[in-house]
C-alpha cells in the first residue's frame, strides 16, 4: 500500500497531480516532513518545489534552505542558499546542494564545522565539497578558520564522520628550530583494511631538507602482525656548498607462526647515520643511548626440547670517538633439553649449539681485522635438588663443557688462524636458601597480616682449568670461574584479599677463589688482583598500584666508595590526572678514577590535568649533576577550548653538536588526529 502524502497549509487547491500550498505549508510523507511558505507537490512523481523559509527533516539530518527542488521517493534533490546539521553533529552551510540520494550530495562555497556554539570556535570554508554519509567529507580549496581568523590553506581537504578509523590527512604541525629552521610536519593515514593500517609522513626543515616516512601495521588472523616503520631524509646543501650524505632509518617488529609448530619473530633497528639521530631524533632517551639490535630466529619448544635458529647485529655507538662495537651471530643455533627425571632426584638436562660470531670495532671490520670464530659446543648437565625440609633448598648441578673451536689465536700471539682447537672441562655449582626465618604480625582486628622472610643464601661455583686458553678467541678474554657468592634476601608480603610482596631488599658480593683467571684479572689495587666484587644491594618497594620505588647500589671496599647507585620513583601511573617519575644514577670507576666512566644524571617525567583550566601538561627533564650542565628539557601543553584542541611542544636539546631549541604547534579537531611525529618525542 503506497503511503500517502499529507499536506497542511492556510491556503491550498489541486489541479490534477499537482498540489499548490502556500502559508505556514507542512508535507508530510513516509518518515519525511518538509516545511516552507510556499510548496507545489506533484502527488504522482513526488517532486516538489519549496520557496521561503524551507525545511526538511528526516531521522539522520535536518536542512534549511531558501528554494528547495525534491523527489520523496528517490530522495533526489537541490538546494539553494541552505544550512543543517548532518550527523554526527556536522553543521554547515552552503550556496547551493546537489544529492541523488539521501547518504551522498555535493556543496559548492560551504562552511562546516562541529562546533555546537552559536558562533563556531572553528570552521572550513571550501569551493566544493563531496558529503558521503557516515564516512567522510572531501573538500576543495578549503581555509581553516578560527572564530574569522583564516589559520592554512589546503587544496583538498577530507574530513571522517565515522567512528571506525578513516582514511584522510592529519592535522599538520608547524614550528621553528634554532639549527633546522621552519619546520612544517604532515601527515596522511590509509585505512588499508580492518587488520592493517599505514601512515605516511612528511617533514620539512627549511634549513636542513626534506624528510618522508612511512609506518605501516598489520594483523593477521593466524597470529601474524607486526609493525615496519622506515624514514629517508634528503638533505640540502648548506652555505658552503657542501651536501651531508642522505640518511635513513628501518625499524621492524614481526611475529608469524610457521609451519610444525615453528614461530618467526624479527626485530630491525638499522640506520645509517648515528649523527643524523643524534641531531634528529625528538627521544632523548633513544638518541643519547646508541644501541641497535636486529635480529630474526626461528623457534620451536616440544615436551622436553626447545629450538631457536637465530640471525643477529648488535652495535654500540661511542660518541666520543665516533666510532661502534659490533657484533654478529651468523647464525646462532641452539637445541636444548629441558630437566629430565632419571631416578629419583636426580635430573639430566643439556646445551647444544653451533655459533659463528664476529666481533670488533667499525673500524676493524672495515679492514677486515674483527675477532671470528665457529664453535660446536654440546654441555650435558646432572642436577640434584633438595626441597625436603620446607626452611632450606639447595641446588646441585655437575655440567661438562665440550667446545670445538674452527679458529684460534696462534700460539703467542693475536692472529686468527685457521687451525681448531678442541677443549672440555667440568663445573660444578651448588645453591643454597636457607634457613628461611619469617615472622607474622597482625593488625589488631585481624585484617590485614604482614609477613617478614629472611633467606640466607650462598652459592659455589667451580670450573676446571682448560687447556691452551689463551688460544681461545674471545671479545675481551677468557675467564675461568672459582667463587663463592653469599648474600640475604628480605621479603615483606602483606596478605589481605590475597598476598603481595611489597617489598623486597637483598644484598650480596662474590669471593674469587681464584682471581687472576677471573673478571677481576683485569684490575689491580696496590699490584694484586682483587679477590672481592662490589657489595651490591637492591630495593623494590610497591606498597600500591599508586607508589613504586626501585633502588641498587654496589660499594667498593677497596676503594670505600659508591661504585654506582640508581634510583628510579614514580607516583602514580601515566594515564592517571598527575603522574611523576623520577630516575637518577651515579656511577664511577673505582679502579680507573681519571677514566671517562663516571657519571651522574637525574630525569624526570611528569604529567598532570587541570580539569578546571582544561589543560594537560607534560614534562621531561635530564640533567648532568657532575658537569652542572641540562642535557635535555621539554613541556607539551594541550588546551581542550571548545571543540577544539590546541598543543603546543618547547623542547631544547642541549646534548646536540650544536644546542637547540624546537617550538611546535597544532590543532585538534573532532575526528582528525594530530600528524605523528616519526622521529619521537615529547608527546600527550
Amino acid at each position: 500500500m503506497e503511503s500517502p502524502i499529507i499536506v497542511l497549509a492556510r491556503n491550498w487547491e489541486k489541479r490534477e497531480d499537482w498540489i499548490f500550498a502556500q502559508g505556514d505549508v507542512e508535507v508530510n510523507y513516509k518518515d519525511l516532513k518538509l516545511f516552507a511558505d510556499q510548496v507545489e507537490v506533484n502527488t504522482k512523481t513526488k517532486d516538489v518545489i519549496a520557496v521561503g523559509n524551507v525545511v526538511i527533516q528526516s531521522p539522520n539530518q535536518v536542512i534549511s534552505a531558501e528554494k528547495a527542488f525534491f523527489n520523496m521517493d528517490s530522495r533526489e534533490h537541490k538546494l539553494e542558499r541552505a544550512y543543517g546539521m548532518i550527523q554526527p553533529n556536522i553543521f554547515y552551510q552552503s550556496e547551493t546542494i546537489d544529492g541523488k540520494d539521501q547518504r551522498t550530495f555535493s556543496l559548492t562555497k560551504a562552511r562546516l564545522t562541529s562546533c555546537t556554539q552559536p558562533t563556531p570556535r572553528w570552521n572550513f570554508s571550501c569551493s566544493r565539497a563531496n558529503f558521503k554519509r557516515d564516512d567522510y567529507i572531501e573538500m576543495w580549496n578549503s581555509v581553516f578558520r578560527i572564530k574569522k581568523i583564516p589559520i592554512f590553506y589546503m587544496p583538498y581537504f577530507r574530513y571522517p564522520l565515522g567512528r571506525e578509523r578513516s582514511t584522510g590527512f592529519l592535522m599538520p604541525q608547524i614550528g621553528y628550530a634554532g639549527v633546522k629552521g621552519f619546520v612544517f610536519s604532515e601527515s596522511f593515514y590509509w585505512a588499508m583494511a580492518r587488520n592493517m593500517d599505514a601512515t605516511f609522513d612528511l617533514d620539512y626543515y627549511s634549513s636542513k631538507g626534506l624528510g618522508g616516512g612511512l609506518e605501516y601495521r598489520y594483523l593477521f588472523g593466524d597470529g601474524t602482525g607486526g609493525e615496519a616503520r622506515l624514514y629517508y631524509f634528503l638533505f640540502k646543501r648548506g652555505a658552503d656548498e657542501t651536501k651531508p650524505p642522505n640518511a635513513y632509518v628501518l625499524r621492524l617488529n614481526h611475529n608469524q607462526p610457521l609451519p610444525a609448530g615453528f614461530r618467526l619473530v624479527a626485530n630491525v633497528d638499522y640506520q645509517t647515520s648515528f649523527d643524523f639521530l643524534r641531531e634528529f631524533d625528538n627521544n632523548f632517551k633513544r638518541a643519547s643511548i646508541s644501541n641497535y639490535r636486529s635480529e630474526a630466529y626461528v623457534s620451536r619448544s616440544w615436551s622436553y626440547y626447545g629450538f631457536s635458529l637465530r640471525a643477529s647485529r648488535f652495535e654500540t655507538f661511542f660518541q666520543s670517538i665516533a666510532n661502534s662495537i659490533i657484533t654478529y651471530y651468523l647464525p646462532q643455533a641452539t637445541l636444548n633439553s629441558f630437566k629430565r627425571k632419571l631416578f629419583s632426584p636426580l635430573y639430566f638436562s643439556f646445551n647444544s649449539s653451533f655459533i659463528s660470531w664476529k666481533y670488533g670495532w667499525r673500524t676493524e671490520f672495515d679492514n677486515g681485522q674483527e675477532k671470528h670464530y665457529d664453535s660446536v659446543s654440546f654441555n650435558p648437565q646432572l642436577s640434584l635438588p633438595f626441597s625436603s625440609i620446607p626452611w632450606l633448598t639447595i641446588d646441585s648441578s655437575l655440567t661438562t663443557n665440550l667446545v670445538y673451536y674452527a679458529q684460534s689465536y696462534a700460539p703467542n700471539t693475536r692472529s686468527i688462524i685457521s687451525e681448531p682447537i678442541f677443549n672440555s672441562n667440568y663445573v660444578v655449582g651448588v645453591e643454597w636458601t636457607g634457613p628461611v626465618f619469617y615472622r607474622i604480625f597482625q593488625s589488631a582486628g585481624g585484617e590485614t597480616k604482614v609477613k617478614h622472610l629472611i633467606e640466607p643464601f650462598v652459592n659455589y661455583r667451580y670450573d676446571s682449568p682448560v687447556n691452551d686458553p689463551d688460544r681461545i678467541i674471545t671479545s675481551h678474554g677468557f675467564f675461568r670461574y672459582h667463587q663463592l657468592t653469599y648474600g640475604l634476601t628480605n621479603r615483606i608480603l602483606v596478605k589481605k584479599d590475597m598476598p603481595l610482596e611489597v617489598l623486597t631488599w637483598g644484598v650480596s658480593q662474590t669471593y674469587y677463589l681464584s682471581p687472576e683467571d677471573s673478571p677481576q684479572s683485569f684490575y689491580k689495587w696496590e699490584g694484586e688482583v682483587p679477590d672481592r666484587s662490589d657489595i651490591s644491594s637492591y630495593m623494590r618497594f610497591y606498597p600500591g598500584r599508586k607508589y613504586s620505588l626501585d633502588a641498587s647500589t654496589g660499594y667498593n671496599t677497596y676503594s670505600r666508595a659508591i661504585s654506582y647507585l640508581r634510583l628510579g620513583a614514580s607516583i602514580n601511573s601515566y594515564a592517571d590526572p598527575f603522574f611523576l617519575s623520577v630516575s637518577w644514577y651515579r656511577s664511577m670507576n673505582p679502579w680507573h678514577r681519571d677514566v671517562l666512566f663516571n657519571r651522574q644524571q637525574i630525569g624526570v617525567v611528569s604529567r598532570f590535568e587541570i580539569p578546571r583550566l582544561q589543560l594537560e601538561a607534560l614534562g621531561e627533564f635530564d640533567y648532568n649533576i657532575l658537569e652542572r650542565k641540562m642535557l635535555y628539557s621539554g613541556i607539551s601543553l594541550v588546551y581542550h577550548y571548545q571543540c577544539l584542541d590546541f598543543k603546543a611542544d618547547v623542547r631544547i636539546f642541549y646534548y646536540r653538536a650544536t644546542p637547540e631549541v624546537q617550538y611546535r604547534v597544532s590543532i585538534g579537531l573532532g575526528n582528525i588526529g594530530k600528524t605523528t611525529d616519526f622521529m619521537g618525542g615529547l608527546s600527550l
